[in-house]
């Protein structure tokens, strides 16, 4: 008989290999980037990078579950129904400088159990359009 091993942990890629669900917007329009969950209305936020460990990192915009309790910039809303979970970010008037990675949040009771959800925003320069007078 031969004894086996078993190795738990984590498995490290090297950068650039993690791939997000994506989103493209154009440059000067709306983009949204769709966030939901089920179970009791609870608190949510959404923050700039990947989601780390504990809170949204870079904040951009707070709930308590009901409304909007804090908000980094006017661009940035949720346009959905909030106590019926669609906390879906919406950014207005986007820019190219807005593309990278989002993270939205949704606490539950115990933080270990938080609702974790990274996306990618692309947003692609919007096209020139040029008028003869």
């Amino acid at each position: 008989m031969h004894p086996w091993v078993a190795i738990l942990g984590l498995l490290l890629l090297p950068d650039g290999v993690t791939a997000y669900p994506q989103v493209t917007g154009v440059a000067g329009q709306n983009v949204t980037l769709p966030c939901y969950y089920n179970g009791e209305v609870t608190k949510m936020c959404w923050g700039r990078g990947a989601c780390p460990w504990s809170h949204c990192g870079t904040n951009i915009i707070w709930t308590d579950g009901y409304r909007v309790t804090y908000q980094s910039d006017g661009r940035y809303q949720l346009n959905g129904n909030i106590p019926r979970r669609d906390v879906s970010l919406t950014i207005n008037n986007a820019a190219v400088s807005d593309t990278g990675l989002y993270c939205c949040r949704i606490e539950m009771r115990r933080r270990i159990n938080d609702i974790k959800t990274t996306l990618e925003l692309r947003v692609n320069p919007g096209e020139l359009v040029f008028l003869l007078l």
